[in-house]
């Protein structure tokens, strides 16, 4: 009978192959978010000396840990102090935060989180933050969302990758295997004891339904859960390459306030189809629509008058305009109507050194470019001639915009929410796009996987904010 692999040779060989499709480049700092939790310190132990009890490098990349403290229960200053001995313990630069208020949910405990993480990681650029998640959690997140009643892409549970920068590469673990590899090397770590309270709906799945579902429903039925995210993962990205499919047939038009497709078009689709594609142009709007938004959507699809419309949410309006069916953004009626915010592309129209100025949203900014290595300033990359269309413009984001990163092509309205990008500062981001309207870069947030190599004729761009 073969031996099992160790869990550091494991862990390493998939740190190899999710940091290149993550980041785009071989030798990221690796920011590990440390709770102090069993898992967390079992990953930062991994990552530092594996299983033979010697420092396992991790090719050409640096350790930093990052530990957030949310304030939400007693002790967890204690839990603060711990970190940092074990920090001190491991030779590891440590990175602490705080919550600057007190966080009254799961929700808000997330958000500044990852808000801390995201500042740290971008401190040590070029970086990756690590999280602990495995795949018990993964069970858990996804018998939640069949609870609640989550369609396929909610089915697909954690990913291992996400924009901007995060990684997961113990999704394939089961928490037994961290508890083993813990007592095999001696490890401690602290136990936050509200993971035993009932008033969280994941502890109740975690210490009640899924034991009771392995002892009497299912034998199994986390490792089954699992692979249910996996096929929804595949079935959710296979229905989002085909719907990119469908858009090139239905006549997309788009501008900074709105987009419109053929009405005749989508309806010879057919209704399930067509609703897909409905709930894919409102989600480029930023609304999500549920079951009942999306049938009455679809009716007014199908008998709408021209110059009619009806709101889906979020101040984003479904109308009809003879022949076409138009998402667009609304005013709020109880408010002041206002002139729109100027948008004016910059134009870069070929390799030769120039400057210009755009106007995204209203916000003025000041674009450089030339040839060569990148002057290494703040807001600046280099891409491979090569690989651009010119002319390049620098412009705002538009409703169904999509980057190429390193594991398949996203929305920008999605790796802008990953991002935590407030929804005001959202439209006031700018772009690079090249001649086809691909985004190539969103400075700060996420570049294409175009990434220049050793000897390559290069060109290297400066977005910035345009000084009065």
């Amino acid at each position: 009978m073969t031996a099992e692999r160790p869990l550091s040779d494991r862990i390493h060989e998939r740190l190899a192959s999710l940091i290149p499709r993550a980041a785009g480049f071989s030798a990221p700092t690796l920011v590990v978010a440390l709770s102090g939790g069993l898992d967390s310190t079992v990953l930062m132990h991994l990552l530092r000396y594996g299983s033979r009890g010697r420092a396992a490098k991790t090719p050409e990349a640096g350790i930093v840990a990052a530990h957030f403290d949310h304030c939400m229960r007693p002790g967890s200053d204690r839990d603060a102090a711990w970190v940092r001995g074990l920090c001190r313990a491991w030779d590891v630069e440590l990175v602490q935060g705080r919550a600057e208020t007190r966080l009254d949910s799961e929700a808000s405990a997330r958000d500044a989180r990852y808000r801390f993480l995201e500042g740290v990681r971008q401190g040590f650029a070029p970086g990756l933050v690590l999280t602990a998640h495995h795949a018990d959690d993964q069970a858990e997140t996804v018998l939640f969302r069949v609870l609640r009643g989550s369609g396929i892409d909610g089915l697909a549970g954690i990913p291992s990758t996400r924009s901007p920068g995060i990684v997961r590469p113990l999704l394939e673990v089961w928490r037994e295997e961290l508890e083993r590899y813990a007592a095999q090397v001696g490890l401690t770590w602290r136990e936050d004891a509200s993971n035993d309270a009932r008033t969280f709906a994941r502890n109740v799945i975690r210490n009640d339904l899924l034991p009771l579902a392995e002892a009497r429903v299912a034998p199994g039925a986390k490792r089954s859960l699992v692979r249910l995210a996996s096929i929804a993962r595949e079935e959710s990205d296979a229905w989002q390459a085909a719907l990119e499919i469908v858009l090139d047939s239905l006549s997309v038009e788009r501008s900074a306030a709105q987009l419109s497709v053929d009405r005749d078009a989508l309806l010879a689709l057919g209704p399930p189809l067509a609703a897909r594609v409905v709930r894919l142009l409102a989600a480029g709007a930023d609304v999500t629509l549920g079951m009942s938004a999306t049938e009455r959507a679809m009716r007014f699809c199908s008998g709408g008058a021209s110059g009619s419309g009806v709101e889906l949410g979020a101040g984003v309006e479904l109308r009809r305009a003879l022949d076409r069916m138009v998402v667009r953004w609304i005013e709020d009626p109880g408010t002041q109507s206002a002139p729109p915010p100027l948008d004016e592309a910059a134009t870069i129209p070929s390799a030769e050194p120039g400057q210009a100025e755009a106007l995204v949203n209203g916000r003025p900014v000041r674009v450089r470019w030339g040839r060569g290595t990148a002057p290494c300033e703040h807001g600046e990359t280099t891409f491979r001639l090569a690989d651009l269309a010119f002319p390049l413009r620098v412009r705002n984001r538009v409703p169904g915009d999509r980057i190429e990163l390193a594991g398949g092509t996203r929305k920008v309205k999605k790796v802008l929410l990953d991002a935590r990008i407030p929804l005001e500062e959202r439209d006031r981001t700018p772009m690079l796009v090249d001649r086809g309207e691909r985004v190539l870069w969103i400075p700060g947030v996420a570049r294409s996987v175009c990434v220049p190599e050793d000897g390559d004729e290069l060109l290297w761009i400066v977005i910035e904010p345009a000084t009065p």
